[in-house]
């Protein structure tokens, strides 16, 4: 694109060095001076740890032909185009480089504490067995079909240029659908402000990211966001048993279909007559298309409220419900999603890693767990993150475990026993045989395998499908499944 036509439709507050934009070619995006390439456009953002700025000159030297900045940086010889905000306008920039693909593609947004992984990848099997094309974007990458591998997307919902990119590549592909998981960093950042929602989809809202949001209030209003910005025809999703049910339901604009789903509450889908076993779980389903008998391979209360969420996803899709039925049952689950990793003890390993998403893991793994077996459940809580919730995991592990063991997540560059200090202070007995403390995982799952009985179940929690361990000074190797399977070994699921 030229640049005198990009400035056109960009329309930035003014333009210094402003000769020859007629003749400039803007090939592509970059906001990294290490990765700038001949005939990028270099956008200046300005995030918590550096200011984006002082690199534009750096990027300049690699091949820049524009620059995208709030201010004029030093020693800039190439067309400067100013804005109030980078961070809002490289949305708004890369969607008219990769002329907004949401546009001519079904796109349909998760957001939600817990529950965004499960619910898109239940979505994307769905739409296979309707036979339908369905790209994948989310916090394990993405994927142009269901059958196809995992690219890394750096983040849960990519910065903007890269998530326009794998838009347009995927419709270059020819897929009409894709599933995203869109997060409130996401949200609040406007990394999703060139996209077109075709429909958008409530897990529930509990406490997590508050590091970085400050209050609850703050982290709704950023949820909501992908509400607000519904057109008249979409469908807005939204879990009735959720106490911010009715606010996010509030926040959609007249014309947007609102379908509801739960257990506890009315609700367009509503779950009734729940049973769970080690291998699964089993419910009756009213729907405004009638009721059905369901049996998941999945167990556990959250995956009822998944495998609804997915379903009323396809009703709104207009999806055949039989098809969309199958699809649910015959999926065994997503990697680190309550992954059972062996038989004897079951070890269950999960991404829990809000006060919210423990206490769901530990309560689904009490409703399995045989008469004579205990629960023991291995945790951390990561660094550089919202500090409040730590005390309030720790409670919850006390309450639901027979035997908790506090041990570090990824403490990134926090000191892992301050940490662990946190954790305990919301822990009113430190009895040594109901709480144990290692702070080295690797130790602390090895530990759990040595006080195990074959009756019991221990649940890994925190990391989930990481295979990273972020430390003070570097990152690591690491997988929880990895270590289970060499502390238990034996008896593989």
């Amino acid at each position: 694109m030229k640049l005198d036509k990009l400035i056109e439709l960009l329309k930035p507050t003014e333009v210094k060095n402003s000769q020859n934009t007629d003749k400039i070619d803007i090939l592509d995006i970059s906001y990294n001076s290490k990765t700038t390439k001949s005939g990028d456009i270099f956008v200046c953002l300005i995030g918590e740890k550096t200011d984006g700025h002082k690199y534009a000159k750096m990027a300049q030297e690699a091949g820049a032909v524009a620059i995208l900045a709030q201010c004029v940086p030093e020693g800039i010889t190439v067309p400067v185009l100013l804005v109030e905000d980078t961070q809002k306008t490289i949305s708004d920039l890369a969607g008219i480089i990769f002329d907004y693909p949401s546009k001519k593609l079904n796109l349909i947004g998760i957001t939600g504490t817990n529950g965004k992984t499960t619910v898109t990848h239940l979505v994307e099997r769905i739409f296979e067995y309707n036979k339908k094309t369905c790209g994948l974007i989310g916090t394990l990458g993405y994927k142009l079909n269901y059958n196809d591998t995992y690219k890394d997307a750096k983040h849960t919902t990519p910065q903007a240029p890269e998530l326009q990119r794998t838009l347009n590549l995927m419709l270059n592909h020819n897929i009409e659908n894709v599933v995203m998981e869109v997060s409130s960093h996401a949200l609040a950042q406007h990394r999703v402000g060139a996209c077109s929602f075709n429909c958008a989809v409530m897990t529930n809202l509990t406490q997590d990211h508050l590091d970085y949001h400050i209050t609850m209030q703050n982290y709704f209003e950023a949820k909501a966001i992908l509400f607000k910005n519904l057109k008249k025809g979409a469908s807005a999703i939204i879990n009735a048993d959720d106490e911010r049910a009715k606010d996010f339901a509030d926040a959609v604009c007249d014309g947007v279909r609102i379908l509801t789903y739960g257990i506890e509450k009315d609700a367009d889908v509503k779950a009734t007559n729940l049973n769970f076993s080690t291998y699964g779980s089993s419910f009756e389903c009213t729907t405004p298309l009638g009721k059905y008998k369901v049996n998941l391979q999945m167990t556990g209360m959250f995956s009822i409220y998944n495998a609804l969420a997915a379903l009323t996803t396809a009703i709104s899709q207009g999806l055949d419900i039989n098809l969309t039925l199958k699809a649910l049952e015959e999926t065994h689950g997503v990697a680190g999603r309550f992954e059972a990793i062996t038989k004897e003890p079951l070890t269950i390993v999960d991404y829990a890693h809000t006060p919210d998403g423990l206490e769901n893991v530990l309560n689904a793994a009490r409703k399995i767990l045989p008469k004579e077996g205990r629960l023991l459940c291995v945790f951390g809580c990561g660094g550089d993150r919202d500090a409040t919730k730590r005390p309030k995991m720790g409670a919850i592990a006390e309450k639901l475990s027979d035997i908790a063991i506090v041990t570090s997540d990824n403490p990134r560059s926090e000191d892992p026993q301050q940490i662990i200090t946190d954790i305990l202070s919301g822990i009113k007995s430190l009895s040594p045989d109901k709480i144990m403390v290692e702070a080295d995982r690797h130790l602390a799952i090895k530990l759990a395998s040595q006080i195990s009985k074959p009756s019991d179940i221990v649940v890994i929690a925190g990391k989930g499908h990481e295979d990273y361990q972020i430390l003070r000074d570097k990152t690591i190797h690491f997988d929880d499944r990895e270590e289970v399977r060499n502390s238990f070994g034996t008896s593989k699921v």
